[in-house]
C-alpha cells in the first residue's frame, strides 16, 4: 500500500528500534531540536509533562507547546511540540515528528492510533518512531522506504530467581496487575519493610510522580506497581519482580508475553548501571526459554497492528458508523473493534434526540468529538454515553456552549479532599473528564478559566491523593531506620522537650511522666534495634527531667480524680492512706527508667507539693489542727478536723453540750459553727475544696470513687458512705442528705418552735433545704423531733426531741442549785 509523503519530495523515516534503556527518547528530543521545527507524541501524559519541562529548561516556554487531551499550554509561538499521541495536532506542519513506543500498534485498546500515526503523520524533512525491535516487520511492510536504527541497551539485564518479598533487595519494584494486590503487597510491604510507594493506572500524573518523587528521594526503598511502570518512567531500579505473571485484559485473563514481561523488566537498571528481574516466592521461576529472551532481547515479531479508518464519513451518525466499520487495506491490518469512543457512537446513533440534531456533516463531526471524551471514571459504557449525550445536546443546541451553571455544579460537588483513596480516585477521574471537555475549542465560554479550575481541583484532590497513600503504605521512622541500618551507621536518636523520643527524625513514642510509651507497631520488625535506640536517648534525658520536675513551679503539679499526682499532664505517682486522713503516702508509679536517687528526688519534691496544696485548698481545717484550744473545743477541733469539716452534732453531742461561750467564740473565730444539728466549717463549701475531701476520704477509707451531690438536698443513695456526703457538706436527715448550713438553719427555726410546745411545720421550710413538703416530715423525725397529737388535726405535729427536754431540765437543775453561778447571778438581780 501507499504511506503518505508530502509534497517537494522525500523525507527520512527512520525507525530506531530496541529493548528499553537505549536512550531512543533522548536521542528523538536531540533531533527534534536540531529542526527549526518539531512534534513528539508520547503514549502517556505524565511522559508528555515530564520530557516538556525537559525541553522547556533547554528552550524556554515561548518555544514550547504542550498539547494534551487534558493540558493546553501553547505560547504565541511555539517551534516544539511535545504531546501525547493521540493528540497530537496532524493539521501542523513540523520539520520534524516522532513517535515513542510504536509497538503500541497491537495495542488492543490504543493500538488503532499508533497505526495511524505509522501510516500518516510526517515530518517534512525527518520522521521518527520509537520502539521495541518486534515492530520492525509491521513498520517494514507498511512504511515505504524507511531505515532502521537498532539501539543495543546500555547496561545488563539479567535473572535473580524467586525470592520472598520480604527479602527483596532495596530499590527493588514488585509488579502485579490489579490494584487489589498492589495494596496486599503494599501493606505487606509497610509491615515488614517500612513502606513502599505506589504506582497504578487509575492515579493522576500528579500523585504519580509525587509516589515516584519519594522513591527516587530514598523515602522508601520498595515500589509497587502495575504495569504502569512498563513505559517511560525512568527510575532507579535494581531489580524488578513479578509478583503474578497473568492480567485481564479487558475480556479476559491472559499471561503476559515474554515480550511484555521484558518492557516491565526492563525498569530495572538504568544508563550504565546492570539491573535484574526475578519473581516472587510464591509463583516460582520463569521458564528457561522466557528467561533466556528476556535477557537476550529476542521475541517473536509482531504478526498486524490495529487499525481504523481515518477516512470518515460525516454525512449521518449511521454513515460515520460504517465508515469506522471499514475493512483494512492491507492483510496486516487488523480492524479495531474495542474503542470506547466507537461504542459510544453506537449507542447515541440509536438515540433520537441525537439523531435529530446529528442532521449534517459539521454536527456528525460534533457528535464524534464528543464520543472521544475519554471514559476515565471506568464506569459501564451506558452511564458514560449518557454523559457524552448531554454534552452533545448543548455544544449542538442553540447556545452552542456548555452552559456555565451546568458545569459548575459538576465540578463543584468534586472539590472535597474528604474520605478514601478510592473516594479521591473516583473525585480525580471525574475531574480529569471536566478538564478534557474544558480544552475542546468552543465549547464553554472563558475556557481558560474552566481549565485552571479543573486543574487547581485535580492537583488538590491529587495531592490528598499521594498524602493517603504515603499514609496507608508507608511507616517513615522504620524506613528511616532501614536506611541507617543498611548503611551500617548507628540510629540517631533524641527526646524533644515535648517529651516526644524521635529516632532518625522519625517520633517512635514519647516520654510519659517517667515512662517510655513506644508508638503502636514500633515493636515489629526493625524494632529491636529502634527501642534500644530510643530507650539510649530516655535513659540519657532522665536526669534531665528530674531536674526540672525540681525545679518546676508548683502550678506544673495537680491531683486527678482517681488520686494520681500529676505533672506536665502525667501521672507520677498516687495517693494511698496514710497515719492520718490529712496525711496520704505518696507512692511512685512504677518506672524503668528512675534509678533509687533519682525516684527519691522525684517523690520528695512531689511530698512538698502535696502538703503545700492540702494547706492552701483545706486552710480552715489547718488553722483547726494547729490552733492552742482546751478542753471541750480542742476536743470538738479534733473530731472535726478528722471528719474533714463537717459531722452532724449528735455524733458529738457531749463535746458540744461542754462549750462555754468563750470556746464557742474561739471555735467562730477559726471559722467552725458548733450548732443543734451540724458541726460545720462553711468555707469548705467550694467545689475544689470539696472534691479534694472527698478523695482524701476515699483514700483513706479504701472506698471506690463515687458520684458526690451537688444541691441542697438529695435522696439518700444507699451505696453513698455518710463519709463521702460529709465531704460535700452534706449530712443524712431521715430520707434525704441535706447541706450543712441548710440542715443546721432549719434545726434553728424548729428549736424556736418547739420552744413554745407542740408546733406544725412551716410550708417555707422545704423550700429552704430544697426538698419536696412530703419530704419535710421525714427530715424532721431524722433531726429527732416527734410527732404527737395536738393543734390542728389535720397537721402534723411535732414535738421537742427527749434530747432538749432532758437538756432543759438540766440547765434548770444547775439554776436550782444554790451553789451554782446561776444562782449568786439570781440573788444580785433579784430586788
Amino acid at each position: 500500500m501507499e504511506s503518505y509523503r508530502p509534497a517537494g519530495g522525500p523525507a527520512r523515516v527512520v525507525a530506531v528500534l530496541g529493548p528499553t534503556n537505549t536512550g531512543k527518547t533522548h536521542l528523538a528530543i536531540e533531533r527534534m531540536l536540531a529542526h527549526r521545527s518539531g512534534m513528539i507524541g508520547f503514549p502517556l501524559r505524565l511522559l508528555a509533562r515530564e520530557n516538556y519541562d525537559r525541553i522547556v529548561r533547554l528552550k524556554g516556554a515561548s518555544s514550547v507547546a504542550l498539547i494534551t487531551g487534558e493540558e493546553r499550554i501553547v505560547p504565541a509561538a511555539p517551534r516544539w511540540f511535545v504531546c501525547t499521541v493521540e493528540a497530537m495536532p496532524l493539521d501542523h506542519e513540523v520539520a520534524f515528528l516522532a513517535v515513542d513506543e510504536i509497538q503500541m500498534i497491537a495495542d488492543r485498546e490504543r493500538g488503532h492510533v499508533f497505526t495511524d500515526r505509522l501510516l500518516h503523520a510526517r515530518g517534512h524533512e525527518e520522521t521518527m518512531f520509537l520502539g521495541a525491535a518486534t515492530a520492525r516487520p509491521v513498520i517494514r511492510r507498511l512504511v515505504r522506504g524507511v531505515e532502521f536504527v537498532e539501539r543495543a541497551r546500555l547496561s545488563t539485564l539479567s535473572w535473580a530467581g524467586p525470592r520472598k518479598i520480604t527479602r527483596l533487595p532495596r530499590r527493588s519494584a514488585v509488579v502485579a496487575f490489579s490494584a487489589a494486590d498492589v495494596t496486599r503487597i503494599a501493606e505487606l510491604v509497610r509491615r515488614q519493610r517500612g513502606g513502599a510507594a505506589v504506582v497504578f493506572g487509575a492515579l493522576s500524573p500528579r500523585t504519580r510522580n509525587a509516589q515516584v518523587a519519594m522513591y527516587q528521594a530514598g523515602e522508601v526503598d520498595w515500589l509497587v506497581a502495575t504495569d504502569a511502570i512498563g513505559m517511560g518512567l525512568n527510575m532507579d531500579i535494581g531489580h524488578v519482580a513479578f509478583a503474578e505473571l497473568t492480567k485481564f485484559d479487558g475480556r479476559h485473563p491472559r499471561r503476559l508475553a515474554a515480550a511484555e514481561l521484558a518492557q516491565i523488566a526492563g525498569r530495572a537498571g538504568r544508563h550504565m548501571a546492570d539491573g535484574s528481574f526475578g519473581t516472587t516466592a510464591e509463583i516460582g521461576p520463569l521458564e528457561p526459554a522466557v528467561i533466556d529472551a528476556i535477557e537476550n532481547h529476542r521475541f517473536p515479531p509482531l504478526g498486524a497492528a490495529f487499525w481504523r479508518n481515518a477516512d470518515l464519513d460525516l454525512r449521518s451518525p449511521a454513515a460515520l458508523l460504517a465508515s469506522l466499520e471499514a475493512r483494512p487495506p492491507d492483510p496486516m491490518l487488523i480492524r479495531a473493534r474495542h474503542a470506547d469512543d466507537h461504542r459510544v457512537l453506537q449507542a447515541l446513533a440509536r438515540d433520537g434526540d441525537v439523531a435529530m440534531l446529528a442532521d449534517r456533516p459539521g454536527r456528525v463531526r460534533l457528535l464524534w468529538d464528543c464520543c472521544q471524551i475519554p471514559d476515565f471514571r471506568k464506569t459501564l459504557d451506558e452511564a458514560h454515553a449518557r454523559l457524552v449525550k448531554r454534552v452533545f445536546l448543548f455544544v449542538a443546541g442553540p447556545a452552542a456552549r456548555l452552559p456555565a451553571e451546568w458545569i459548575a455544579r459538576q465540578v463543584e460537588r468534586l472539590d472535597r479532599t474528604e474520605g478514601d483513596i478510592d473516594s479521591l480516585l473516583q473525585r480525580i477521574a471525574h475531574v480529569r473528564t471536566w478538564t478534557y471537555v474544558a480544552n475542546r475549542a468552543g465549547w464553554l465560554d472563558d475556557p481558560e478559566s474552566w481549565q485552571a479550575r479543573t486543574r487547581a481541583i485535580e492537583d488538590k484532590l491529587s495531592d490528598a491523593l499521594h498524602e493517603r497513600l504515603t499514609q496507608r503504605f508507608v511507616d517513615r521512622r522504620s524506613a528511616a531506620v532501614g536506611r541507617r541500618l543498611a548503611d551500617g551507621g548507628e540510629l540517631l536518636a533524641g527526646v524533644r522537650e515535648s517529651g516526644e523520643v524521635v529516632v532518625e527524625g522519625e517520633r517512635v513514642g514519647a516520654i510519659e511522666g517517667f515512662a517510655f510509651r513506644p508508638d503502636p507497631g514500633v515493636g515489629e520488625e526493625g524494632g529491636r534495634a529502634l527501642l534500644a535506640a530510643a530507650n539510649r536517648a530516655v535513659r540519657q534525658d532522665v536526669g534531665v527531667r528530674v531536674g526540672r520536675l525540681a525545679r518546676a513551679a508548683d502550678d506544673a503539679f495537680a491531683i486527678d480524680g482517681d488520686g494520681a499526682l500529676v505533672w506536665e499532664g502525667h501521672a507520677l505517682a498516687r495517693l494511698a492512706a496514710g497515719p492520718e486522713i490529712l496525711s496520704p503516702r505518696v507512692e511512685l508509679l512504677p518506672s524503668e527508667l528512675l534509678e533509687p536517687p533519682h525516684r527519691e528526688a522525684v517523690r520528695r519534691r512531689l511530698v512538698a507539693w502535696l502538703d503545700l496544696h492540702l494547706a492552701r485548698v483545706l486552710a480552715p481545717l489547718w488553722r483547726l489542727r494547729a490552733a492552742e484550744l482546751a478542753g471541750p473545743a480542742r476536743g470538738l477541733a479534733f473530731e472535726l478536723v478528722a471528719a474533714l469539716g463537717c459531722l452532724p452534732a449528735r455524733r458529738v453531742a457531749a463535746l458540744v453540750d461542754a462549750l462555754s461561750p468563750v470556746d464557742r467564740r474561739a471555735l467562730a473565730s477559726l471559722g467552725a459553727i458548733a450548732g443543734d444539728a451540724a458541726v460545720f466549717v462553711p468555707a469548705l463549701r467550694d467545689r475544689r475544696s470539696v472534691a479534694l475531701r472527698a478523695l482524701l476520704w476515699r483514700v483513706f477509707a479504701g472506698a471506690p470513687a463515687g458520684p458526690l451531690p451537688d444541691m441542697i438536698s438529695a435522696p439518700r443513695d444507699p451505696q453513698r458512705p455518710p463519709g463521702l456526703a460529709a465531704a460535700a457538706l452534706m449530712l443524712p436527715a431521715g430520707p434525704l442528705d441535706v447541706r450543712a448550713d441548710r440542715l443546721e438553719r432549719l434545726a434553728r427555726e424548729a428549736r424556736k418552735r418547739a420552744a413554745q410546745g407542740i408546733f406544725a411545720p412551716d410550708p417555707n421550710w422545704a423550700a429552704l433545704i430544697g426538698c419536696a413538703p412530703a419530704s419535710l416530715a421525714g427530715v424532721l423525725e431524722g433531726l429527732g423531733y416527734r410527732r404527737v397529737e395536738g393543734g390542728d388535726p389535720d397537721a402534723l405535729n411535732f414535738a421537742a426531741p427527749r434530747r432538749e427536754r432532758r437538756r432543759r431540765n438540766k440547765l434548770q437543775a444547775r439554776a436550782a442549785d444554790p451553789h451554782s453561778p446561776f444562782a449568786g447571778l439570781r440573788r444580785l438581780i433579784k430586788p
